[in-house]
């Protein structure tokens, strides 16, 4: 789900409703504000039962939901009032609100695309002819338990190199949502290593919570393959982990744009 269609559209539908409710002359302006905030804030959590965005998203659509509410009923009551001009803190709730609107939707279009282009090579500038910006966020998760993390990494890395894997992708770049993934594994010596229980695991930049899910299906000796769809436009982390036995012998991390 595109979370810039939820905020943006809840946000027109605030306004909407907020408007519809001043048909009705019986209904007053405090539960006429309240129903406009919360009509569209039980529309999104029904729509994302079970695929959870994250809290922050969530806390996001909150606030803007019912900050948008509010400013409407303020300005609601200083025109009912008629107290000539606006005193300054309707004003200043009113900035405040754009303000929390903008500062949100450049946030999140930041966490979901990285930097625009050409901010991004204006700012961080170029290395060896290529923009280093990225939504990359590295291959251990952040959180509290990074510096575990690391060193488990570090553990990790040291085991793939001394089994000698050799894993090929194909099909996991492209310009599309849908892509027809194909990964082939060989060992050390060039023959097909049969048997892996391989699964794709798609997150965002910077998440600890995975997305989605993919079992690849063996379709030959050392080949699987299955179809990734992505969710949503913007940046993704693709995450494909090889098991053997129960036990992750290979992982590897790449970076996905969707259009």
């Amino acid at each position: 789900m595109n979370t810039i269609i939820t905020l943006f559209g809840g946000l027109a539908a605030v306004l909407a409703l907020y408007a519809v409710g001043g048909w009705i002359p019986a209904l007053p302006p405090k539960l006429r504000a309240l129903l406009a905030g919360l009509i569209p804030l039980v529309v999104y959590f029904v729509l994302i039962l079970g695929r959870v965005p994250g809290m922050d998203v969530i806390a996001m659509h909150i606030s803007v939901y019912l900050a948008a509410a509010l400013v409407l009923y303020a300005m609601s009551e200083f025109r009912r009032r008629g107290t000539g001009r606006m005193h300054w803190a309707p004003k200043l709730l009113t900035g405040f609100f754009i303000g929390l609107v903008c500062l949100n939707a450049t946030l999140l279009y930041l966490s979901t695309h990285g930097l625009p282009d050409p901010i991004g090579r204006w700012w961080l500038g170029k290395s060896d002819g290529g923009a280093v910006h990225s939504g990359f966020s590295g291959v251990v998760s952040h959180g509290q338990n990074a510096a575990k993390a690391v060193s488990s990494e570090l553990t990790e890395m040291h085991r793939e190199s001394q089994l000698g894997w050799q894993v090929e992708f194909s099909g996991l770049q492209g310009d599309s949502h849908s892509r027809a993934l194909q990964i082939r594994v060989r060992d050390r010596t060039g023959l097909p290593v049969d048997g892996l229980e391989a699964e794709l695991v798609l997150r965002r930049p910077g998440t600890a919570t995975p997305t989605s899910r993919m079992d690849l299906s063996a379709i030959d000796a050392g080949v699987y393959s299955g179809l990734l769809t992505l969710p949503a436009s913007g940046r993704w982390l693709a995450e494909l982990q090889l098991r053997e036995g129960g036990k992750v012998q290979f992982h590897n991390i790449q970076e996905l744009l969707a259009p």
